[in-house]
This record gives C-alpha cells, structure tokens and sequence, in this order.
C-alpha cells in the first residue's frame, strides 16, 4: 500500500512537472503566426493569421478546394479589425474586429467577414453569420509565392489595397475610407482644441486630398500669419489660390516666396527658385 501511495505522488509530481514545463515553453508553431498593421488616413488596420507553405504541393484546386470556404491561412481563422467604417470592394463596413473566410474559384474569390468568434479554421462557419460578402477577380502571378502573404500595396491618403498572395495566385480587396467621415472631424476639433494649431497640415491635407479647397485656403493663410516669411508656406498659399482659381492671389504668394528664396541657403534657394518659377510660368502664361 505505502509503495502504491508513493507510485500515484510521483505519477501526479512528474504529470505537474510536465504541465508546468509545458506552460513556460510555447512549441513553435509549423506554420508561422504573423500580424500586419497599416493606418491609411486616420484609420488603423490589424490582420493577425497563419502563414502555410507551398512546400512542393499543388495549393489551389487540390489542398485547398475550389468552391468551399477555407480560412484563409492555417490552424485559427484569419482575423481582421478596421478602427474606423471603411468600404471594401465599394461594400460598407462598420468599424470593428471580424474573421476573414474565402471561397477561392478558378476565375473568382468570394471574400467573407464574419464577427469574430475565435474559430479555429472554418470548421464551424455558418453562412448565416456572414456580415459581409463579395466577389473579386483573381490575379495570377508569373512567380509563386512559397509562403502564404497577406500584405497592403498601392497605399495613398484616402485607399489601399489588401492583397493575399500564395503559389502563383494574387487576390486583391479595394480599401477606401471615407475623409470627410473618418478625418475631417478630427482635423476641425484639433484646430479647435489644440494650443497649438496644426493649420499648416490641415491645410495641405484639404488641399491635396480635393476636400474644400476654400478651407485650404484659409487654413494656409492663418499658418502664413504665424510665419510671414515662410518661403515653402508661401509657395504652397500659391497652389492654394491656383486651385481656387485666385491667379492674382497665387502671382502674389508666389512672387513672395521667390524674392524669399533668393537669400535662403543654396539648397533652399536652388529648390524654391525652380518651383516658383514653374508655378510663375503657369499663372502668367
């Protein structure tokens, strides 16, 4: 009996000691964890998934079925989070964390968000907890991509394109974020709230992103006020007022910003002499 109570002690011991090496030492997983995160404007976006290889093997069509949902990635579903609304493929999107599933066709990908319930793969997808879903045509590639990627390309002030890339095959998803909603709002309460007014930014932000060009203006002329001899201020008030089709007030800040630059330093000088020059040309021709 004393022999067996010691038995049982150390099997329950040696199970302990190996439950709590097993907590302290995480196995690296086969297929690589990766998060990507990109802000576009004032919105931030998170994508954390699973990143299989190729690894020889024929991916689409054969490991991975066309015409069934797939997980995009391996082991957990793929998760996605938008800080702001945003539009995918011209579809509106709440702001929000959500799981990313596919359908991959031969010509098409059904692309799918579905609120995040911490799946693994997409073994319990239910179609009828779909928040969203849409179609995208399929890109192909002249090289394969050995590991699956899911990556960001062609990013400006206001859109991106989220891209997933894997063997010799490209699925891109337009993301376009709406300014006025996402932006401006936070660009008008800073220059309300701030001590210190960001009316240089807001006003290029205006400016070059075909929001209101009056307003651009305006800003401009409140950060030119601050800093009268701001030779760049002054050139970029020219394009303001070009766009606003104010040709004598853009000659004016033009022509200031040049007399300027002749007594910046050479690099300045070189640069703002050349770019008031071409605006000069443009407004007087």
């Amino acid at each position: 009996m004393v022999l067996k109570i010691i038995s049982i002690f150390l099997a329950v011991a040696s199970t302990e000691y190996l439950c709590a090496q097993t907590s302290s030492f995480e196995v690296p997983a086969t297929n690589a964890p990766a998060t990507i995160q990109q802000r576009v404007a004032a919105t931030d976006i998170k994508v954390e998934y699973n990143r299989p290889n190729v690894k020889g093997r024929t991916i689409f069509g054969e490991l991975v079925p066309f015409g069934k949902v797939w997980r995009t990635g391996s082991d957990a579903s793929t998760k996605i989070y938008f800080s702001t609304p945003v539009s995918l493929n011209g579809h509106a999107l709440d702001s929000g964390s959500y799981e990313l599933f596919t359908i991959p066709g031969i010509d098409e990908w059904t692309i799918i968000l579905q609120q995040s319930k911490k799946q693994w793969g997409s073994y319990a997808y239910k179609p009828e907890l779909d928040i969203l879903r849409f179609n995208t045509t399929r890109q192909s590639l002249t090289e394969s991509v050995e590991t699956f990627t899911i990556g960001f390309d062609k990013i400006t002030s206001r859109s991106a394109e989220l891209a997933l890339c894997w063997e010799k095959i490209r699925v891109p998803v337009q993301v376009d974020i709406d300014l006025q909603k996402t932006v401006v709002p936070k660009i008008e309460s800073s220059l309300e709230s701030d001590k210190r007014k960001p009316y240089f930014r807001a006003a290029m932000f205006y400016f070059e992103n075909d929001l209101d060009i009056n307003r651009a203006a305006e800003l401009m002329q409140l950060a030119i006020k601050e800093n009268p001899d701001h030779l760049g201020m002054l050139y970029r008030l020219g394009l303001i007022l070009e766009k606003k089709g104010d040709k004598n007030g853009a000659i004016e800040a033009s022509e200031k910003s040049l007399r300027l630059a002749q007594s910046a330093s050479e690099e300045l000088k070189t640069e703002y002499i050349k770019l008031n020059t071409a605006l000069l040309n443009r407004l007087k021709s």
